[in-house]
């Protein structure tokens, strides 16, 4: 599992994907989630403005992410 560190109270799914470098756009983030391809603390999520805090996991596309601050 990796860790993705934010300065922010909390960020978007569709910012994750991007950051991870799972999408190189948005759009290309948005049709990845809307594909539902990617699920948070265990339940599928399709919803890309979806707020994730400290302590979230995400999985997606093989891969897994803890946010962290």
């Amino acid at each position: 599992m990796k860790q993705v560190a934010i300065n922010t109270p909390y960020i978007t799914l569709g910012q994750l994907v991007k950051l991870t470098g799972l999408a190189d756009s948005g759009s290309e983030a948005k049709i990845k989630i809307q594909a539902g391809e990617f699920s948070v603390n265990g339940q599928a999520e399709l919803r890309r403005g979806r707020k994730l805090y400290p302590g979230d996991l995400v999985e997606g596309l093989g891969e897994q992410f803890q946010v962290t601050q």
